[in-house]
């Protein structure tokens, strides 16, 4: 499958922006102490995603113009969907310790329901992915089938010159057979006009002979 890289990659992603979507959700539980802890976590959870998304975004430059705009189209909406973690990352830091988790969650506009959100994010994410990775194997098989039809045309058409080749050999060997036929025909023509000029030179030696001894004949009686 032409995409099986990109589409690992995005596999890849799903679970560790559901990981890290886990990871927010608890900042707003913590102390501050423990927040600062966990805070250094996200963050390097979010590096993670980052370097995994620019892996993906060069990965879909490799593809054809056709796929690489759909891979790049779905880069995008990870990228989004990472900055709207970025933001909520943010926020839950900056939310005053585990007294102020229903008001952070409630700004956030998620409240009780942000890791059932997100999770429903990576999911549809993950679904978009397959998707799209569906799609690429039917490009890719409408690409391969054209490809066989493009190399059945092309030995059609050496078939056909090969064809054209015999045709022109054939036509040149008739041509010197008929050549061959002509000039058979005036030697035979020749050796005809022979034969029958030998018949009257023969036929008149003949003659002189009978005459010349009807004379000796005459000339004795």
């Amino acid at each position: 499958m032409e995409s099986g890289l990109f589409g690992s990659y995005a596999k890849e992603y799903a679970a560790k922006s559901t990981e890290l979507s886990q990871k927010i959700e608890g900042l707003v539980l913590l102390s501050a102490d423990q927040k600062r802890s966990s805070a250094r976590e996200v963050e390097a959870a979010v590096r993670e995603c980052e370097q995994l998304l620019q892996r993906m975004d060069m990965e879909a430059r490799s593809y054809s113009p056709d796929q690489a705009r759909q891979l790049l189209q779905q880069c995008k909406e990870y990228k989004a969907d990472l900055g709207k973690l970025r933001e909520d990352a943010r926020r839950a830091t900056a939310a005053g310790g585990a007294g102020a988790a229903a008001d952070a969650r409630a700004e956030l506009g998620v409240a009780g329901d942000f890791y059932q959100t997100s999770a429903g994010q990576r999911d549809r994410l993950l679904s978009s992915t397959d998707l799209l990775n569906k799609t690429s194997d039917r490009i890719q098989q409408g690409r391969q089938q054209l490809l066989e039809t493009e190399e059945l045309g092309v030995q059609i058409l050496s078939d056909l010159q090969r064809q054209r080749e015999t045709i022109l050999h054939s036509r040149d060997t008739l041509h010197t057979v008929d050549t061959h036929i002509s000039r058979s025909r005036q030697i035979l023509q020749t050796m005809s006009r022979r034969i029958i000029q030998n018949k009257a030179i023969m036929w008149g030696i003949i003659l002189l002979l009978l005459g010349a001894i009807g004379l000796v004949l005459w000339a004795k009686f």
